[in-house]
C-alpha cells in the first residue's frame, strides 16, 4: 500500500496541473484528483495500472465531469461538450514547453501576479505540494482559520480573474519569480526541519528541491536568487548523511562529523554562490546560502565561524526581518559572544510560546549560561509542541544532560 501511495504522491502535481488546465477549476481539479486517489487505492492492489499518472488523470476527469454535469443540471445550465483527446501532433506540442516539468509548470501558473505575494505561495504550497492548511499556517505564523481564508481567497481571485493556466511567456517569468522561489524555500524548509524524513507529507521535497532548483538554474542561469536558493539547498543537503547520530537523534551542524558531508554538493553550491556574488545584487537566499557556506567551511578550517554567522543573520534580518532569522540570529550571537548575550537578543524578540524553534533555542541558550530551571522548562516546553522524532530524540537527551 505504501508504494501506491507514493505512485500517487509523484502523480500529483502532472494529474493536478493537467485537470486545472483542463477544468479551469482549482477546487474541482483537487477534490477530483483526491476521489481518483481514494479510488485508486481500492482498486490497485488487485490490479496495478501501468501508468499510475495516466489511470489517475482518466478516474479524476470522469468524477470533474460528472460533477460539473450535476451542477449543470441542478443550474439548468447547458455543459460544454468535452474536449477532444488529443493527437500524438498536439501531446508533442504541449510537451514542448519554455519550463520542462510538470511541478515547476504548476508552480509558476499558481505564482500569478493578480494575487498577493503571500497568498501566491501558500495557495502554490498546498496545490502543487499538498502541505495541508495546518502545517502551511505554521510555516506562516497565522491561525489555521486565517490560512483557509487566505487560500479560499486565492482560488475565489483565479476564478473570478479569469488567470489562466497556462505557462506564462518567458518575459512574464521575472515577476512571479520571486513567489516561486518562496514557494520552493518553504517546501524545502519542512523537509530541513525533519532531520530523519519521518514525515512522509514533506519528506520528498527534500530531493524534490534539490532537483527543482537545478533545473531553474539552468532556465534562469543570471538570476542571482535563483543560485542563491540552489546554493542553499545544496549546501543543507550535502550535510544530511551526518545529520542523526548511531540512536536516531537530530545532530546539529556544529556537532556533526564533517567527513561524512558530500563534497560534490558542497562544491557544486559554492560554484553557484559565487556565480550569484558575481551579479552584484545580494538577495536574503544568496545570505542564507552564505551561512550555510559557513557552518560546511569548517570541514576545512575545524572550527565554525560564530561571528561570521552572527553577522550574516544580521544582514538577513534587514533584508527579511522575520522570527525565525531573530531566534537564528540569537542562537549565533550566543555562541560568539556568550550565552548571556544570546539570551539578551532572545528576550527582544519576546516570548513565542507555540513555536518549537524559539523553546529549543531558549532551552539551548538557557543551558549554556547555567539557568537549569529555566532550560528544563524551555525543553519541557519544546517536547510538548510534538518534534518529529530525531528533533524529540535530540531535546530529551540535553533534557537529561542537565
Amino acid at each position: 500500500m505504501q508504494r501506491f501511495g507514493q505512485a500517487i504522491a509523484a502523480a500529483r502535481p502532472r494529474v493536478v496541473a493537467a485537470l486545472a488546465a483542463r477544468l479551469r477549476d482549482l477546487d474541482l481539479a483537487e477534490d477530483a484528483f483526491a476521489d481518483a486517489s481514494a479510488t485508486a487505492l481500492v482498486a490497485w492492489p488487485a490490479q496495478p495500472p501501468r501508468d499510475a499518472a495516466a489511470w489517475l488523470w482518466r478516474a479524476a476527469l470522469r468524477r470533474a465531469i460528472d460533477a460539473k454535469r450535476r451542477a449543470a443540471v441542478r443550474g439548468r445550465a447547458v455543459l460544454d461538450p468535452p474536449e477532444p483527446e488529443p493527437t500524438p501532433e498536439e501531446a508533442l506540442m504541449a510537451a514542448d514547453q519554455p519550463i520542462p516539468d510538470e511541478r515547476l509548470k504548476l508552480i509558476f501558473v499558481c505564482c500569478h501576479p493578480a494575487l498577493a505575494p503571500d497568498s501566491r505561495a501558500a495557495l502554490t504550497l498546498k496545490v502543487v505540494c499538498g502541505l495541508s492548511t495546518d502545517r502551511l499556517a505554521r510555516a506562516f505564523f497565522v491561525a489555521e482559520p486565517a490560512m483557509l481564508q487566505r487560500i479560499t481567497r486565492a482560488k475565489k481571485k483565479i476564478a473570478a480573474a479569469g488567470v489562466p493556466f497556462e505557462v506564462p511567456a518567458r518575459d512574464a517569468w521575472p515577476e512571479r519569480l520571486e513567489a516561486v522561489l518562496s514557494t520552493l524555500e518553504i517546501a524545502y524548509a519542512q523537509a530541513y526541519e525533519d532531520a530523519a524524513l519521518a514525515a512522509r507529507d514533506v519528506a520528498p521535497f527534500a530531493t524534490e528541491v534539490l532537483r527543482l532548483s537545478g533545473l531553474l538554474v539552468e532556465l534562469m542561469p543570471d538570476e542571482p536568487e535563483v543560485l542563491g536558493l540552489a546554493a542553499l539547498v545544496r549546501f543543507a543537503e550535502a550535510r544530511r548523511p551526518a545529520r542523526l547520530d548511531d540512536l536516531g537523534a537530530m545532530v546539529p551542524p556544529e556537532r556533526q562529523e564533517a567527513a561524512l558531508w558530500r563534497a560534490d554538493l558542497i562544491a557544486e553550491a559554492a560554484a553557484l554562490l559565487d556565480r550569484a556574488a558575481q551579479a552584484g545584487r545580494s538577495g536574503p537566499r544568496q545570505i542564507l546560502g552564505a551561512i550555510h557556506a559557513t557552518h560546511c567551511a569548517r570541514a576545512e578550517a575545524g572550527v565554525t565561524d560564530w561571528p561570521t554567522i552572527a553577522a550574516l543573520y544580521g544582514v538577513l534580518a534587514h533584508l527579511r526581518p522575520h522570527p525565525a532569522v531573530a531566534v537564528n540570529r540569537a542562537v549565533a550571537i550566543g555562541e560568539a559572544e556568550g550565552a548571556e548575550a544570546g539570551l539578551a537578543e532572545l528576550a527582544r524578540i519576546g516570548p513565542i510560546e507555540g513555536w518549537l524553534p524559539y523553546q529549543a533555542a531558549l532551552a539551548h541558550l538557557s543551558a549554556r549560561a547555567g539557568r537549569d530551571e529555566a532550560a528544563r522548562a524551555a525543553y519541557d516546553a519544546a517536547l510538548a509542541l510534538g518534534p518529529p522524532p530525531a528533533e524529540r530524540l535530540f531535546l530529551e537527551q540535553r533534557l537529561r544532560a542537565l
